[in-house]
């Protein structure tokens, strides 16, 4: 089950040891009546926003999920992921994305953060038309 609350933001935020600022939104994947994974939608910009995933069970109806509140509900032409996990990293190239760059010691001194690009129409679950 997709869920869009609070519980959401909480548990990637939890996961990460990171805090979000508002405005963000939320978007998680309940089994069993317990949260498994996450993503955290901030930092919206003119074209773009960043996203900030964590946990597991991402399901084609989820990705299809977030691809059409990003790309479709909002109208972004990209979302941005900025992790320091290769896993995440290589995910967000499975769907579609691009590695763009590093920011060094983005989460700390000798923490980089690898930064991937996912354009509109590279989004491997959809091309959703703008709104």
């Amino acid at each position: 089950m997709i869920v869009s609350d609070e519980r959401a933001a909480r548990f990637v935020s939890d996961a990460l040891g990171v805090g979000f600022c508002p405005p963000y939104t939320a978007m998680g994947v309940e089994r069993g009546g317990e949260l498994v994974g996450g993503v955290v939608f901030n930092c919206f910009e003119a074209a773009d926003l960043h996203i900030s995933v964590a946990g597991t069970g991402w399901t084609r109806g989820f990705l299809q999920a977030v691809g059409h509140y990003v790309y479709t509900t909002l109208g972004y032409e990209r979302m941005t992921v900025v992790t320091e996990g290769e896993d995440v990293a290589r995910l967000a190239e499975r769907l579609g994305g691009r590695v763009e760059g590093r920011l060094r010691s983005h989460f700390g001194p000798g923490r980089d953060a690898i930064v991937v690009g996912i354009l509109r129409d590279e989004w491997k679950y959809g091309t959703p038309k703008a709104h």
